[in-house]
């Protein structure tokens, strides 16, 4: 039995053409979302993409946590970008929000819809998660990553692949509050490393810390001697991401 033999047979001439024009026309759909986020966001660098559970509750210490290393990052003259909904992501955009720099929220559309968090000096409203992951990375000189579920761990291994890989820029991927991610690490060593899953040096793409002004002096570590802003080649990597 083949694929073909499977399709069912009173599928309706008509079915596959109408699916054909709406897939065509979706892609224009699609383009408007990267234009219009990137045409709203380009002014907003140097940023930095703050990601963690939307499960968390303000009174949570990693709530806390997350508000603190924002209102840090955002005097210190980074805007901050997160997912626009609640928990961690709250935090970071109330943080942000209070602070001298802007806070940026990239919303998604979902089917629970997800409510966007008042603390967002831009917020900007996505159907498609891959656009909007996009402009996670083509705006962030770091990522600073808080505790969270599938769509955290999501974020970081997409960062990790495509810093691995070359596609994307190096920049700091900060995981915070060792507790939570050292489980992970200690996995990636024991089984990853171990057997030849990554090279070694692909493990110091993360740092792990705990502290709010450690993470803000981390990022300003990288670009001690670079400006924030892409290379000439690393524009040119952007481009191609």
């Amino acid at each position: 039995m083949t694929a073909k033999d499977k399709l069912p047979d009173d599928l309706p001439n008509a079915t596959v053409p109408q699916y054909n024009a709406r897939e065509s026309w979706r892609i224009f759909g699609i383009m408007s979302e990267f234009v219009e986020a990137t045409e709203r966001l380009n002014a907003i660098r140097p940023a930095v993409s703050v990601f963690g559970s939307a499960r968390t509750a303000p009174d949570h210490p990693y709530y806390v946590l997350a508000e603190q290393i924002s209102r840090k990052l955002s005097d210190a003259g980074f805007s901050v970008i997160s997912g626009g909904g609640p928990g961690i992501m709250e935090a970071a955009n109330k943080g942000a929000y209070f602070g001298k720099s802007p806070s940026i929220g990239l919303n998604i559309q979902l089917p629970h819809e997800q409510a966007a968090n008042p603390y967002q000096d831009i917020s900007q409203t996505f159907q498609h998660f891959f656009a909007r992951k996009f402009m996670f990375v083509k705006f962030a000189a770091a990522y600073v990553v808080l505790p969270g579920g599938y769509g955290t761990l999501d974020e970081v291994t997409e960062a990790l692949t495509l810093i691995q890989t070359g596609k994307s820029r190096k920049i700091p991927l900060i995981l915070v509050h060792r507790p939570f991610w050292e489980g992970l690490v200690d996995w990636f060593k024991e089984r990853l490393v171990s057997e030849r899953m990554i090279h070694p040096e692909d493990l110091d793409i993360m740092h792990l810390i705990d502290d709010p002004d450690e993470v803000v002096e981390a990022i300003f570590k990288h670009y001690e001697t670079r400006g924030f802003l892409p290379l000439p080649e690393e524009h040119e990597l952007m481009l191609n991401l």
